[in-house]
This record gives structure tokens, C-alpha cells and sequence, in this order.
């Protein structure tokens, strides 16, 4: 279940601006209106639109795209990692991202997430986590979400001991993700394959599976319900 926030002053003044003329009619649970998180610092509320006749228009309205590439994607990205819907993404927003132990991941190209994003995303492109990707740049990734680089001289004897309990994965990883944060992965929508990509990427690396969510709908469900989205400057 969604939690409750309380309102502050400030945060009741603000949603009394924008919605002044009528009050909020289009929920996101029979008792929850809104949510609240930050995104790149500022306070910003997640809500749906209040128009009950707007409709959307753009990309996310195509039902058809050319298939490779915009195949449509399992629910199930691979073993281990959650795929969620929107309550759970508004709920890990509010556990995790708020509580500092979660990031939400736009894991599309920096084109598209210029265009607009989830309120509390960070962008860090599928890219980042492929076989050919430069070593600063997926250094630079892994240390966002809280992976330790492993100390040469005692990452061998770790690895030993990990591969003699059949860890391969993870003894033949460079990296610590022990203290990693939990990752709620999303792109365009369920024909979209940069979040999977990027999810299997990080498991090919090491990460934890237990620690990654999938949400699979992405931009065209978020959209199609209604959420607000923000522009990074």
C-alpha cells in the first residue's frame, strides 16, 4: 500500500496553486491524491492529470513500431528481478529513493530522457553497463549506484572463497555490490528493450538480481495514466 505523506505548508500552498480551481478528482488510490520526492535536489510532486478529458498525443500514443527493434519485451527480464507496476514504483520511490537506499533509473539514451522523465529519475544510459563500454564510464555507473571497486590485492583471495561456493558471477566480478542500492529500472514502455538491456548488463557484472526491479510499462503506461513528468535542465 502507498503511504501517506504529510503535507507541509509550503508543499499544501504549492498544490493549492496549480489546483485552486478544483480539487483533485483524479487519485492515484482511493486515498492517496499525490506523492512527494526530489529530483535533482527540488521538492516535486508526483500527481496525475486533473483534465478527464485530456488525451495523450506524441510517441506514446504509436501502438505499432517496427519489430526488431521495438519488440515487445517479457515480463519476466530474468531470474531474481521484480517487475513492478506503478503503485510499486510509487511505493520503492517513496522506501528507497527517499530514504537514500534506492535510485530510479532512466535507463534510456540521454536523448530521450531530455524529452521529459519520471520525477526522482537519474539518467544513466543502458549503455553504460555493455560489454564495450569504456572502463571510466561504467566505473562512473557503478560508483552512482554504490558498487565498490574491489582492492586488487584482496579480490583474489575473495574470489576464491566465492567460487568455492559456485558463485561464479559474483567471484568473478571486480566490484562490491554489498552496499549497492536497489535499482528500479525503466525506458519508453513495454516494447522497449533498453531497460532489459541495462538490467542484464548489471547482472552480467555482478549486481545482485535482488536488488533490481524492472518496471516494464515505463514512459507510454506512465503517460497513459496520467503522471506528471519533469525535464532535466
Amino acid at each position: 500500500m502507498i503511504k501517506p505523506l504529510f503535507i507541509s505548508s509550503i508543499a499544501f500552498l504549492a498544490l493549492a496553486s496549480i489546483h485552486s480551481a478544483q480539487a483533485i478528482d483524479v487519485n492515484i488510490t482511493k486515498t492517496i491524491s499525490y506523492i512527494e520526492t526530489t529530483h535533482e535536489g527540488q521538492p516535486v510532486k508526483i500527481i496525475r492529470n486533473q483534465d478527464q478529458n485530456h488525451h495523450l498525443t506524441g510517441s506514446y500514443t504509436k501502438t505499432s513500431r517496427k519489430c526488431p527493434p521495438f519488440c515487445i519485451q517479457p515480463m519476466k527480464v530474468a531470474d531474481g528481478v521484480t517487475t513492478i507496476g506503478e503503485l510499486e514504483l510509487l511505493n520503492f520511490i517513496q522506501d528507497k529513493v527517499n530514504n537514500g537506499v534506492g535510485l530510479l533509473i532512466d535507463a534510456r539514451t540521454p536523448a530521450w530522457h531530455k524529452k521529459g522523465t519520471i520525477p526522482g529519475s537519474i539518467n544513466i544510459p543502458f549503455t553504460s553497463f555493455q560489454k564495450d563500454t569504456d572502463p571510466i564510464t561504467l566505473e562512473e555507473a557503478l560508483i552512482k549506484l554504490g558498487a565498490i571497486k574491489k582492492d586488487d590485492s584482496k579480490s583474489s583471495i575473495l574470489q576464491s572463497a566465492l567460487s568455492f561456493f559456485s558463485n561464479k558471477d559474483i567471484a568473478n566480478s571486480q566490484w562490491d555490490f554489498s552496499e549497492a542500492k536497489d535499482l528500479a529500472l525503466w525506458c519508453n514502455g513495454m516494447w522497449c528493450g533498453q531497460s532489459p538491456h541495462a538490467i542484464k548488463g548489471l547482472l552480467a557484472l555482478g549486481y545482485p538480481a535482488n536488488k533490481i526491479y524492472y518496471y516494464r510499462g515505463g514512459m507510454q503506461a506512465w503517460q497513459s495514466l496520467g503522471f506528471n513528468t519533469i525535464k532535466p535542465k
